[in-house]
């Protein structure tokens, strides 16, 4: 970047970062939008939720394992023009969606080619954000971005709720087609072409490969253990109606996924490692690892991925089948939390011209992790839901200031030619932090509810064949069991009671689980340098450090 971009910046700038926020929120509005209409899907296309979970499951695999590779293919080509090719793809996968009339044809519009399209985007969005804003600008401009994608995932079961309730699920991707060709045409009337690699660079053809199947199988592995079976099979596997691993096995399918993935991993590794020692392209620079910005904010997001979305998972489900209140008030009761994600994230980014983005993220996480642990003592099966609000507008501006300014700790180390490389993967461990967060959280809600509701059921004093039909039933349906119409007028109270009450326990197990994570977070914090180099002090008259960093927020 010259010393004249940096002192005449782009009048244009802010109209560019507005493009780009609206291209991240649609991205990541786009699955959270399709949960709450998931059930109506599966009512107009006459089939079972397995075969429907492919789609979302579907667009993370996509999504996760093309990270890199995208976020390389923009260091070579260039981010504006990546961009603008991952909204085209974006808006034709929209299309598709919008007009399918069967699973396979929603599969490959939702979650092939928006999940290609997506991966490119994203990480694209980086690059051109850090050669568009300069000094101060900075932290405002990028947390503006992190509020846009960490209030999509709040906000998109109302949206959801409200358009597949008074219009059609299919306007969930209709959306998309409106907004689509305007940031296109934004995206070639304002955007600045941006920095490509200085030596052209060439694409890592067997590093793509690996990466990508390796992340696919690591990502499938860890968000499908608890459908599948970790190692006794569950149910089978089945690829377009066909068994492809059937449940008969001595061995589920995930441990051999998982497996299959540490070795694709650990050979990229090497294979990139080897390539970087030649000086050729790698897909990804593992010395830049040596940076301790990068090394400890990325380990640091990890963690704090994990439980990053647990609350927008855990809260629905106590207060659906604890509180049997429908899925629209549902997500009506998590605005608070969204709303102070993004006061926290503006107020974060203000905070860290002042104090530095560390201490931001420091306090953000400490703030969130005492939320979390106050949280635990507000879910009752017998308060007002109201009791839920004060802890997660806390929880809100925690996540807010932390969100707001990890990225750009991470990045402030990284070369602009190798920005999309890195923030690429930056994001993929914060996709897998999601997969884990949310098989492993599941696994907890739906283990201890149904320890609870089992002990409960057995000292109730019900008659001994009423009883054990109950405990099986409690143990195939998990958070979702209901009083079935069996029991009789005088009994369904009390089993209703058991139900709440054991929600209730489960929810609060796995709430405890989210704050110790937070609280692991908020110590590998420390482990950040308080400093990081500025990129181009030569030409940053008068520009103080924390106006210097680059602040790369990710999709929530």
């Amino acid at each position: 970047m010259s010393t004249d971009a940096v002192s005449q910046p782009d009048p244009r700038r802010w109209i560019t970062l507005v493009i780009i926020m609206t291209a991240v929120l649609v991205s990541a509005l786009d699955t959270s939008i399709l949960n709450v209409a998931l059930p109506t899907i599966l009512r107009e296309f006459h089939t079972n939720l397995p075969a429907l979970q492919w789609v979302i499951t579907g667009y993370s695999l996509v999504f996760a394992s093309l990270l890199i590779i995208g976020g390389r293919l923009g260091d070579i080509y260039g981010a504006r023009r990546v961009f603008v090719i991952g909204l085209v793809l974006f808006g034709a996968g929209s299309l598709i969606a919008s007009i399918s009339h069967s699973v396979p044809q929603l599969v490959v519009g939702e979650a092939i080619i928006e999940g290609i399209g997506a991966s490119l985007m994203l990480p694209a969005t980086l690059a051109i954000l850090s050669n568009t804003f300069t000094g101060p600008e900075r932290s405002v401009a990028f947390a503006s971005w992190g509020t846009a994608a960490g209030s999509a995932v709040a906000f998109g079961p109302v949206l959801g709720g409200f358009l597949t309730t008074h219009y059609s699920w299919r306007w969930s991707f209709r959306i998309n087609l409106v907004v689509a060709p305007i940031a296109i045409l934004g995206a070639l009337m304002f955007m600045q072409p941006t920095q490509r690699s200085r030596d052209g660079g060439r694409i890592d053809y067997p590093g793509a490969a690996l990466v990508a199947v390796g992340t696919f199988l690591l990502v499938f592995g860890l968000s499908s253990g608890s459908d599948y079976g970790w190692w006794e099979p569950l149910k089978p596997f089945t690829l377009y109606g066909h068994e492809a691993w059937p449940r008969g096995w001595p061995v589920s399918v995930i441990p051999f996924a998982l497996l299959a993935s540490a070795l694709l991993l650990t050979a990229f590794y090497f294979v990139e490692r080897s390539k970087e020692a030649r000086g050729t392209d790698p897909l990804f620079r593992f010395s830049q690892l040596q940076f301790q910005g990068f090394r400890y904010g990325m380990l640091t997001s990890a963690v704090f991925s994990i439980a990053q979305l647990g609350f927008i998972f855990l809260i629905p489900e106590f207060l659906q089948s604890g509180r049997h209140l429908s899925a629209l008030v549902s997500g009506l009761w998590l605005l608070p939390y969204g709303v102070t994600i993004i006061i926290g994230a503006q107020v974060g980014g203000r905070l860290a011209r002042a104090f530095g983005p560390v201490r931001v993220i420091r306090a953000g996480l400490a703030v969130e992790a005492v939320g979390a642990f106050a949280l635990v003592l507000a879910i009752s099966p017998t308060q007002p839901v109201a009791w839920l609000v004060p802890t997660l507008v806390v929880l809100g501006l925690g996540t807010g200031f932390a969100s707001s300014q990890l990225s750009n700790v991470i990045m402030s180390d990284i070369a602009p030619e190798n920005a999309g490389s890195a923030s690429g993967a930056h994001t993929t461990t914060r996709q897998l932090g999601f997969a884990i967060g949310i098989a492993t959280i599941g696994g907890l809600l739906s283990t201890q509810t149904i320890r609870s509701a089992q002990d409960r059921i057995n000292r109730a004093g019900f008659p001994s064949e009423i009883q054990h039909g109950l405990v099986a039933q409690v143990k195939r349906d998990g958070v979702g069991f209901t009083v079935p119409g069996s029991v009789s007028p005088a009994d369904a109270p009390k089993l209703q009671l058991i139900v709440e009450h054991s929600v209730a326990t489960g929810a609060r197990f796995a709430t405890l689980f989210v704050a110790c994570i937070i609280a692991t977070a908020a110590a590998l914090s420390w482990r950040i340098p308080m400093t990081a180099p500025v990129r181009n002090t030569d030409a940053v008259d008068n520009l103080d450090v924390v106006g210097a960093y680059v602040d790369l927020p990710d999709p929530a």
